[in-house]
């Protein structure tokens, strides 16, 4: 397929830039994968769509405030997004400056703490390794850091955004984007679903700036995709396994949580999944087999994305497209602060 082919029409004034006023305040747009049926509900309506027994996989990355700023000993402006911690110091981060940083160039951020470029670093050579020295990373992103907004987001990032674009469950920081999917959970919908019978289960990938990167090819077989860390544990395997046994359907809230099962289940044997740490770069387009995931809670993509290609893989190419046309035509709010559906798969053959 051509990336052409994952092209739809958004008015801008149907992008979320700002998050609703209570998190479960957004709508849901529910997609039957089978059928291509749509019902308009509200968020909280989610908990009618889930069954007992059901396991629900979230994604429980937190969010770090990657962005920091700062000058070089010449007086250069330097803006610095980290992509990724490397253990207490150093981190793999974009630079944007009128000249690229060469080893060893010392950054004094805004808050007067001193940062070294070590050099070039990641595929390509298109990352920089930076050390953050004793005062280690994360405390000085705590410190001086800002909410890595989306790119599309055009204003700057406000103290509000340091609760609402952070699930209230993300508790193993790494990710410089949120898992958009789970910002609509609140702890009262959380008891909810557990009440139910619904059983919580918690994988970890890290959400790295190359979630928005575009693609730019045409035929979408030779894209690139990039790489995340991801850690699915032995526990969430076991009640996968247990459910998948006995014929209970498992939950992915966001794609990131679909892209960590899948990625297990691609290093697994047979039918049992296995427990996986580490990178993965999987990239699923239609025609992908599904291994795990039978329903799917995900928030409005970007055009031409992967992860609409993703969603159009779940629920078939033909019945997502027309979604997200009744999704414009209704006016649902649209990306990382807007609305949501919840999916089931479209089972082939």
């Amino acid at each position: 397929m051509r990336r052409q082919d994952f092209s739809y029409e958004l008015p801008e004034d149907l992008i979320a830039f700002t998050p609703a006023a209570e998190r479960t305040g957004s709508r849901l747009l529910c997609l039957e994968g089978n059928t291509g049926a749509l019902q308009h509900n509200e968020f909280p309506d989610i908990i009618h769509q889930l069954q007992a027994g059901d396991v629900m996989v979230f994604n429980d990355t937190q969010v770090i405030p990657a962005r920091v700023f700062g000058q070089k000993e010449t007086g250069g402006k330097v803006e610095i997004l980290v992509e990724r911690l490397i253990g207490t110091q150093q981190v793999w981060a974009h630079i944007r400056a009128s000249k690229s940083p060469k080893a060893n160039t010392i950054i004094t951020l805004d808050n007067g703490v001193d940062v070294t470029v070590k050099g070039r670093c990641g595929a390509d050579n298109a990352l920089f390794l930076v050390d953050f020295g004793e005062n280690g990373a994360l405390d000085v992103l705590q410190q001086a850091g800002h909410m890595p907004l989306p790119p599309y987001i055009e204003r700057e990032d406000v103290p509000d955004d340091q609760e609402r674009y952070q699930t209230v469950y993300g508790c193993k920081p790494g990710a410089v984007a949120a898992p958009t999917a789970g910002l609509h959970f609140d702890e009262s919908l959380m008891k909810a679903i557990a009440d139910k019978g619904i059983i919580i289960v918690y994988v970890t990938l890290h959400v790295g700036a190359g979630t928005f990167q575009p693609v730019r090819v045409d035929n979408i077989a030779d894209h690139i995709m990039h790489s995340e860390v991801i850690d699915v544990s032995a526990d969430v395997c076991d009640a996968i396994n247990q459910a998948k046994a006995e014929g209970r359907r498992v939950v992915a809230v966001g794609t990131t949580s679909m892209r960590c099962l899948e990625s297990a289940a691609k290093y697994s044997h047979g039918d049992t999944l296995m427990p996986f740490q580490g990178e993965t770069d999987i990239f699923i387009t239609p025609g992908y087999q599904f291994q795990v995931v039978d329903a799917l809670v995900t928030n409005f993509h970007l055009s031409e994305s992967t992860l609409l290609m993703l969603v159009s893989a779940f629920a078939g190419y033909e019945h997502t497209m027309h979604a997200y046309q009744q999704a414009v035509a209704q006016r649902y709010r649209f990306f990382s602060y807007g609305d949501a559906m919840f999916i089931t798969r479209l089972n082939h053959g």
